[in-house]
């Protein structure tokens, strides 16, 4: 169940953007467990004033196709598991769409259950019986 934001600023391809969260998704797959069709991203598109990074703080040096990987995560994951998933998405984003790693830069929130709701108003992590609920709210 991630929720993930990607920023990076404006001007790339839809391809771009395409293998940029296809990549995501990939990674989150392999390393984190994730259902590959458990799916959520939104991709934020930024003039050059409105994503301001330093270009070498901690690692670098970055350029002007830096992009911010924000990873909400529910169920907590291992300090291996994290690594791994740095590693591999680095590794897939080189490929395709051709992002250096110095580019990436990746955070990852863990929140509660109770902290997702993923419609009809109703914490499906935490409602047992949400389903029997939604079935006799349709009928």
């Amino acid at each position: 169940m991630p929720f993930v934001r990607i920023s990076l600023r404006k001007g790339k391809s839809p391809d771009y953007l395409a293998a940029l969260a296809d990549a995501i998704q990939r990674a989150l797959v392999k390393t984190f467990d994730v259902p590959e069709d458990d799916r959520f991203q939104a991709i934020h598109q930024h003039d050059e004033n409105e994503l301001i990074f330093d270009s070498s703080y901690l690692a670098g040096p970055r350029s002007g196709d830096f992009v911010y990987i924000s990873i909400t995560i529910g169920r907590p994951r291992t300090a291996e598991m994290k690594a791994a998933l740095y590693r591999r998405l680095v590794d897939l984003l080189a490929q395709s769409p051709g992002l250096r790693p110095e580019d990436v830069m990746i955070v990852i929130s863990t929140s509660a259950p109770e902290d997702w709701s993923f419609g009809n108003g109703i914490a499906q992590m935490t409602d047992p019986d949400w389903r029997l609920r939604a079935a006799g709210e349709r009928s």
